[in-house]
């Protein structure tokens, strides 16, 4: 039998020439019943900053947890960053322009139907994101056809919206935003522009940031086993990426020694 999941190799380290784009959920922490729960260690935190420092800021979070909670589970860093799918982007107000501005009743009444889901499915969680919303059933899993369900049948109702699935969630992502967007926009601007993209991250979501690092000629890196992925380089696990991070904090800076 013909083995058809694709070999990818280790990346290199990241050398002082990259912009750095990590996806954080399945990318930097683990995946819990309660994403409010996670913390990021603490060596991370630094491998972080220690990089970030080697490439004059251009080391960004780009996410689908909005823009106050990268913030509280990355502190003290401050890092440039995409929530919500690149929805929010700091420091660029356009990003977040493209949702109508008739949809509060529809996402008041979407939340309350999907509020109703989760108290007659036990484990499935209704994460509120601000202007988007998240259905999780990591927890629930026999609740997956009800969710994805329910989630189809109401996104036809939510102007300026999509779905986006991923690792036993789906959300309601505003339609002109996802990660790919996001890497476009943060390369357009210091500290970003003229460096090499390197995209790292490990779900569907992350597929459009790949995509876009390779489109300006960057590469990407997936984390863990899907094979169905334009992803170039990968690492198995979390635990794996927190020693490339740790790897390439400890380079000496071009030019020294």
């Amino acid at each position: 039998m013909v083995d058809a999941t694709p070999r990818r190799m280790p990346p290199p380290p990241i050398d002082d020439a990259c912009a750095l784009f990590l996806d954080v959920d399945g990318t930097l922490v683990g995946f819990t019943t309660d994403p409010a729960a996670v913390r990021v260690p603490p060596t991370v935190l630094e491998a972080i900053g220690a990089v970030s420092d080697r490439l004059h800021g251009a080391v960004a979070l780009v996410s689908g947890r909005p823009l106050e909670q990268l913030d509280a589970l990355f502190a003290p860093l401050r890092l440039p960053a995409a929530g919500l799918h690149g929805h929010q982007i700091r420091g660029d107000a356009e990003a977040a322009a493209a949702i109508p501005d008739d949809t509060s009743a529809f996402l008041h009444e979407l939340h309350r139907a999907a509020a109703h889901l989760a108290a007659a499915h036990p484990g499935v969680l209704v994460e509120d994101k601000g202007s988007s919303l998240a259905l999780h059933w990591r927890a629930a899993p026999h609740a997956a056809e009800v969710v994805t369900g329910f989630a189809r049948e109401r996104i036809d109702g939510l102007p300026g919206y999509r779905l986006q699935p991923g690792d036993h969630v789906v959300e309601f992502v505003p339609e002109g935003s996802d990660k790919g967007r996001a890497v476009e926009r943060l390369m357009a601007r210091p500290p970003f522009a003229g460096r090499v993209p390197v995209f790292v991250g490990d779900d569907l979501t992350d597929e459009f940031g790949f995509a876009a690092a390779h489109r300006a000629g960057g590469w990407s890196v997936l984390v863990g086993g899907r094979a169905a992925s334009v992803a170039r380089h990968a690492l198995p696990d979390i635990h794996a990426v927190h020693a490339w991070l740790r790897a390439s904090a400890a380079l000496p800076l071009a030019g020294a020694g």
